[in-house]
């Protein structure tokens, strides 16, 4: 597919949906989840992003994201991730559903984005569901060790992030299939397409839209989609926001 013609798809439609994988923060510099910290490589995924490990050593947890936390810090949203923020402001019906947990949409502009996996900058007790920053009980953390993690109501702090065995936060879910449903154009932009179901987003058992992916490589929602553009969401999105 022709840049050319995605942007004249672009506008005529009037609802836009746009679902974004870790492909669009890896062109930030962010590493991807299996590539953050030494922690990964020695632990299984049980240890570090699940109810059962954290139950077990929140300690080995909190440390493993505060490494993820530091590959953060100095990461700034892409020409992707702004460029996105420019075209929502030209599409009335305007939906933004990511993956990603490192706030980069935010930070770029976006308004309206679904966090389908939780966020980063939160963490919030396993108990009585309060939030607070995540930094801040990383600070605690660091100084106080797992004492710091325990809250008044008898729970504890963990990051606000879905971690596997785990359901999608509901309200975003939902809203993110009602945007599918509305839809007359879609953006599957820098995700593999594997994990669900936020993948399902893009298929057409959910949306009858014109479903574009773009990404340097095939994926497993290729064979799905209607247009597929072999290219960074860099080199592509600040071309239709322009």
């Amino acid at each position: 597919m022709e840049t050319a013609e995605l942007r004249a798809r672009l506008a005529a439609a009037r609802s836009l949906t746009v679902l974004t994988g870790s492909g669009i923060s890896a062109e930030s510099g962010l590493p991807t989840f299996r590539g953050v910290g030494g922690l990964w490589r020695m632990h299984r995924v049980e240890d570090l992003a699940s109810p059962r490990g954290f139950a077990r050593d929140p300690h080995l947890v909190w440390t493993w994201y505060a490494e993820r936390r530091r590959a953060h810090a100095g990461v700034e949203p892409s020409s992707a991730h702004v460029a996105l923020a420019a075209i929502e402001e030209r599409v009335d019906d305007f939906t933004l559903a990511t993956q990603n947990v490192d706030s980069l949409h935010l930070r770029a502009g976006s308004r309206n984005v679904l966090e389908l996996h939780g966020k980063m900058r939160e963490s919030r007790c396993t108990i009585c569901d309060l939030r607070r920053p995540l930094d801040d009980v990383l600070v605690e953390f660091t100084r106080d060790g797992v004492e710091a993690l325990r809250h008044d109501c008898g729970g504890m702090w963990r990051p606000d992030i879905v971690w596997f065995g785990e359901p999608l936060p509901r309200a975003a879910l939902e809203a993110a299939f009602d945007a599918a449903r509305r839809a007359d154009l879609m953006l599957v932009v820098g995700t593999s397409g594997m994990v669900q179901p936020a993948a399902s987003l893009a298929t057409k058992q959910c949306t009858d839209a014109f479903v574009v992916e773009i990404n340097p490589e095939e994926t497993a929602l290729t064979a799905h989609v209607d247009a597929s553009m072999r290219a960074r969401a860099s080199d592509v999105l600040p071309d239709l926001a322009g």
